[in-house]
């Protein structure tokens, strides 16, 4: 028999792709996107208020409609994704996008002509005489930040599954190092973030906002560079088709056969051919809830199939189909009961800069810019993190048996019962920060109250613990639980929690202004009632998690059977291959 030595080649390059060196591209360009988008998340309410002349309120709901729209945009970027497009190809599109949107920006912070003249330092009481921006000037700022949000939100759809394609999520280590991953793209995450509020906050402080939009374009064009480089090492999915566009042919036959009576033998069911099977389509076991959508897996008689279009995609549907659907609907609770906390981190993320503008923020000669005041709980999180990977998840996988050592929905009920703690501090806090300006009789001052600005630390490194259990919690749940059809849209459904928590923080900050009487109201917090805010916050946070109490015991895990190669395919060397001789 002879040796076919260019397929023995063509198989070691194979096994070459994927894992962990692949995974390390996605580390750091995640890294990088994240630095230049959090930078400007946390520092855009003071780039509104003292150099757009934006009111407080009106700058906090303008970034949170940001970064919302951001996190909900991203549902398009997985459509791209799973439909069209390799996860890769995604990334480096709406890379492209975001390096136009910072660029933009740039340019209007540059040139004094585009934007209004700068009334950050007017004293409060006088905000009001402060000229506003005009139709022109609104136009060039909301363009910018829109491609900005825009572009980011195709990364965030993709990037996070372009890395966990790398691995092999089928048995127990595979599941075990996917979990891993998702941890450590957070520390990697929490490192840009870091650079994000110190680096970047100080260069736009210091330098002027041209320099800092000006290095977020750049970074962000070295990033999509980068990514490229790795392209030879990574696994690249196929796409399947829209998710979205099964989703709906199941909905649709399950109402057309809904007059027919499902079978008592459920293997009478339409299910995927063994043909189908064998090239690696995933296998979903039938489970018991939802059955009135087992309707769209009924197949016709001979007589109804004659008369009518019985065997189309939208009048049967196989049983993974079909349970790719109730996949969807089961997890729709579980993000309903998780947006709430992501208001709160909202809320946090907007009032907590403004209060730390109010503060002492020196050490010794240095003053700590008032955005960079998130880098407290980011170094608590770097820490977190390896001892949480490290440490805890082994020795709770010796008792529990379970790769990730915990469950992903107990993992993200515990961080939901942090940000109730959290929000609590901060009221206490608030209350404090509150009595030392009336005690020091700089209730209307503009100067720093002597109270550290550490004092917010508190509350942020609490609500760190929540964030890393909660949000790797939902992109390791998600993604785990989704078929291999539609992984990118399962990474964006974790990001439209984030997205509805900064939209449902602009509308809850308008009710209760209004409901209130003003609680919020003022441009002067040492006059608003936030500590009554964060108070309400605390106590809506604990019905919250009552409601995720109920959804998590109700929820089933999926019952998959993969095959051979699963729903990673790699890409193929060019060029000739010889058959074997026998």
């Amino acid at each position: 028999m002879g040796i076919c030595r260019n397929v023995k080649t063509e198989e070691k390059q194979l096994q070459k792709k994927g894992g962990t060196r692949a995974a390390l591209f996605v580390y750091v360009v995640a890294g990088i996107d994240t630095m230049a988008f959090i930078s400007k998340g946390v520092s855009l309410v003071t780039y509104f208020s003292g150099y757009m002349n934006f009111s407080l309120t009106k700058s906090a709901n303008t970034v949170t409609n940001f970064m919302g729209t951001a996190f909900l945009l991203s549902l398009f970027g997985a459509f791209l994704s799973d439909t069209y497009f390799s996860r890769f190809k995604t990334c480096v599109l709406f890379s492209i996008i975001q390096v136009l949107g910072f660029a933009l920006l740039g340019v209007q912070a540059h040139f004094s002509q585009l934007r209004p003249f700068p009334c950050k330092d007017v004293p409060l009481s006088q905000n009001d005489r402060c000229e506003s921006a005009d139709a022109g000037q609104l136009a060039i700022l909301y363009g910018g930040v829109y491609l900005v949000a825009f572009g980011n939100s195709g990364v965030k759809a993709a990037l996070p599954s372009l890395g966990a394609d790398q691995f092999d999520e089928k048995g127990p280590k595979g599941a075990a190092k996917l979990s891993s991953y998702f941890n450590w793209l957070l520390f990697f995450i929490t490192i840009g973030a870091m650079l994000g509020v110190t680096l970047f906050v100080w260069i736009g402080d210091n330098q002027g906002w041209d320099w800092s939009f000006g290095i977020c374009s750049v970074a962000i064009g070295l990033s999509t560079l980068l990514l490229t480089m790795g392209k030879q090492f990574y696994r690249n999915n196929v796409p399947k088709g829209s998710p979205l566009m099964r989703i709906s042919q199941v909905l649709v036959a399950a109402f057309r056969n809904r007059n027919l009576p499902l079978p008592q033998n459920k293997e009478d069911l339409h299910q995927i051919r063994s043909e189908e099977a064998e090239n690696g389509i995933e296998i979903i076991q039938r489970t018991d809830q939802f059955k009135c959508l087992d309707r769209a897996a009924i197949p016709r008689n001979n007589h109804e199939a004659s008369t009518s279009s019985a065997h189309g995609p939208w009048s049967l549907c196989t049983i993974s189909q079909v349970e790719e659907t109730k996949i969807v609907v089961r997890m729709l609770p579980i993000i309903l009961s998780t947006v709430f906390m992501n208001t709160c981190m909202a809320q946090l993320q907007t009032f907590t800069i403004q209060q730390s503008m109010t503060m002492n923020r020196k050490i010794r000669n240095f003053e700590i810019p008032g955005p960079s005041i998130p880098v407290i709980p980011q170094v608590f999180q770097l820490i977190m993190i390896p001892v949480y990977d490290r440490i805890f998840v082994p020795i709770a996988r010796k008792f529990t048996g379970i790769p990730s050592g915990i469950r992903q929905l107990q993992r993200i009920g515990v961080g939901l019962v942090f940000s109730v703690v959290s929000m609590a501090v901060a009221a206490v806090v608030e209350s404090h920060r509150k009595s030392v300006a009336i005690e020091h009789n700089m209730v209307d001052s503009s100067s720093q109250i002597p109270m550290s600005v550490f004092w917010l630390g508190f509350q942020f490194v609490i609500f760190s613990i929540a964030e890393v259990l909660t949000l790797i919690g939902l992109l390791d749940f998600f993604y785990a639980e989704s078929t291999s059809g539609m992984k990118s849209l399962s990474m964006a459904i974790t990001w439209c929690s984030l997205a509805f928590g900064y939209f449902t923080s602009s509308v809850v900050v308008s009710v209760v202004n209004k409901v209130s009487g003003g609680w919020l109201g003022n441009n002067n917090l040492n006059r608003d009632k936030l500590d009554y805010f964060y108070w309400l916050l605390a106590g809506v946070s604990v019905l919250n998690f009552g409601f995720y109490l109920l959804c998590a015991s109700w929820y089933k895990y999926k019952k998959r059977e993969l095959n051979q190669e699963g729903p990673i395919s790699d890409e193929k060397p060019k060029g000739k291959t010889e058959m074997c001789v026998v």
